[in-house]
């Protein structure tokens, strides 16, 4: 007796109820072909002096969700149907909310990529400049002092009180505190700089009194309610059972935060450090009041006028000399190298965070 082996039978993906796998993107292009023929007709027939490429994306995207919906209903059944078009709806919200942030990185580039690779952007100050020439050395110089030291009175106020509320703090004082952080969370920056510059003026007995610890002080206050938050928010993730391990050990709850708490979120804490320190890097009002503005370099922050790169973006443009187009472009450059700064701040936290961060596994 012979028998024979039947194989499984062909399906079309169609005919399965699946839809191909690269369905989503031809039909996404098919729609922009369309929306895009349809602008190029309004074009060629007068209605329209340029071809609308904006138009042709947003239309376009919305006939794909329309049809992405209706082609995985007819094939896929309704549940897959919806599954796609809210998909669609999330991608689609998520590059509209990053279209404004690679407009403003590729026009700060364009713009400020000409000064910024200039000779003299960063060996020189606009000491005796009123044209084109000179540099950002002393913007560079200033906003690199005045939010390093803005960073280390900060960082350990705002940590330690965050240990306090999540380990220690308890009824009206912790209650207290988280109150009034959440009041400085959301205070007007200018607010800062008119705190500090009233608190030396007072102090000093100076109403014109303009120096870069000052603007550090004004910093801080906006700095700190950030640190608590983040740090807080860190702590509270902490699995309690590392901590009554410890406590089980016999290890003290000093010794248990230091050696177990700290190291487990270290790197979110990290994080929320530097997401504190570019919340304030770019701060223009309060420096502008308390800090001032100058031409000069200085390196003293207890002295004199000091200059940072927030100041003297708004400086080139605010006060535009003979060349014109040598401030604003001046300006660009400037605005370039603090978003490079944060850029590299931001890398330098996560190689920390992945240096000091707890390593799982074997």
């Amino acid at each position: 007796m012979s028998t024979t082996t039947v194989g499984a039978p062909l399906t079309n993906s169609l005919t399965a109820g699946k839809l191909p796998k690269h369905t989503s993107l031809a039909v996404l292009a098919a729609s922009w072909l369309v929306a895009g023929a349809v602008f190029l007709m309004l074009q060629l027939s007068g209605a329209s002096e340029d071809f609308n490429i904006a138009g042709t994306l947003v239309f376009g995207t919305v006939l794909y969700g329309i049809a992405i919906y209706l082609l995985s209903y007819f094939v896929e059944g309704v549940r897959k149907a919806k599954d796609r078009l809210v998909t669609a709806l999330v991608t689609a919200a998520f590059v509209v909310a990053l279209l404004p942030l690679v407009s403003l990185v590729v026009t700060t580039v364009t713009n400020g990529l000409p000064a910024f690779l200039t000779p003299t952007f960063f060996t020189s100050s606009q000491r005796n400049v009123v044209g084109a020439g000179g540099g950002a050395l002393h913007a560079v110089v200033g906003t690199l002092l005045i939010t390093g030291l803005a960073g280390i009175i900060s960082v350990p106020i705002g940590l330690l009180a965050a240990i306090y509320l999540t380990e220690y703090g308890r009824g009206r004082l912790a209650r207290g505190i988280t109150f009034f952080v959440d009041v400085m969370t959301g205070i007007p920056s200018i607010v800062a700089g008119l705190f500090a510059f009233a608190l030396f003026s007072l102090l000093f007995d100076d109403p014109g009194i303009r120096f870069g610890f000052g603007g550090a002080i004004a910093l801080c206050v906006l700095m700190i309610p950030v640190v608590v938050r983040s740090s807080e928010e860190m702590l509270k993730l902490v699995p309690n059972e590392l901590r009554e391990a410890a406590y089980a050990l016999g290890v003290p709850k000093w010794l248990t935060i230091v050696k177990v708490v700290l190291p487990t979120s270290i790197a979110g804490i990290i994080t929320g450090v530097m997401i504190s320190i570019s919340r304030v890097i770019g701060e223009t009002a309060p420096l502008l009041i308390i800090s001032g503005f100058t031409a000069s370099m200085n390196y003293n922050l207890f002295s004199e006028r000091m200059m940072t790169l927030p100041v003297f973006v708004y400086n080139q443009y605010a006060n535009q000399g003979t060349d014109a187009q040598a401030y604003i472009d001046r300006a660009w450059a400037g605005a370039l190298t603090l978003i490079l700064i944060v850029m590299v701040l931001n890398g330098l936290a996560r190689l920390i965070a992945k240096i000091f961060s707890p390593k799982l596994g074997r």
